[in-house]
């Protein structure tokens, strides 16, 4: 019964309000999603899913505009302003415009607040010179041979980072192998061979 209720409802609206009802609905439950795991998680990078670590010399996260986090935003406002603005009896052509306004609003609203979250976050500077001799694990399989990267998460500075590394081993480095680090690349990659101590 509700089913029809619902079908009977949709189908009753007009075309600009089904697509804005398209996009708000979805978005909306997503961007509800997006939040409440950002906050558990305390993941306030909002380019990539996980956070980055702010490397000696580098500026830090920067502004990101367009990221996925601030899609899901524009999509959001987008739909529940174009919906305002048709109950208000707004024509198409200014309701458009009015809802990606404020769409664009919304993204700069949500790239500055993690833009300054991250400038907390990362009030430091990872030294990667403090990662050598350090023990870590494997997160992401590391290729053998230099033949691509992966991840380790080590303890450097008190806290555990995420980063890249590659190996000279001759077999892979598989997820959850202690590793140590013998060298740093660049001043952005580790160098680690699996820990036999």
């Amino acid at each position: 019964m509700l089913l029809l209720d619902i079908t009977s409802w949709w189908n009753s609206l007009g075309g600009m309000q089904q697509v804005y009802w398209s996009f708000a609905v979805p978005f909306s439950l997503i961007f509800i999603l997006q939040t409440l795991i950002t906050f558990i998680s305390g993941d306030g990078d909002a380019s990539t899913g996980h956070a980055d670590e702010l490397v000696e010399g580098d500026d830090g996260m920067g502004f990101h505009f367009f990221t996925l986090k601030n899609m899901v935003a524009f999509f959001t406002i987008f739909g529940w302003v174009g919906l305002a603005c048709i109950e208000g009896g707004l024509g198409n052509f200014i309701t458009i415009f009015i809802s990606v306004f404020a769409g664009l609003v919304m993204m700069f609203i949500m790239a500055s607040i993690f833009y300054f979250m991250s400038k907390l976050a990362y009030s430091g500077t990872l030294k990667m010179k403090n990662a050598l001799h350090q023990i870590g694990e494997v997160y992401l399989t590391i290729p053998s041979s230099r033949k691509g990267f992966g991840k380790i998460q080590i303890t450097v500075q008190g806290s555990v980072h995420e980063l890249d590394a590659m190996t000279d081993d001759e077999e892979d480095l598989k997820n959850g192998t202690l590793i140590k680090v013998i060298e740093i690349i660049n001043n952005q990659i580790l160098l680690v061979t699996k820990n036999t101590k």
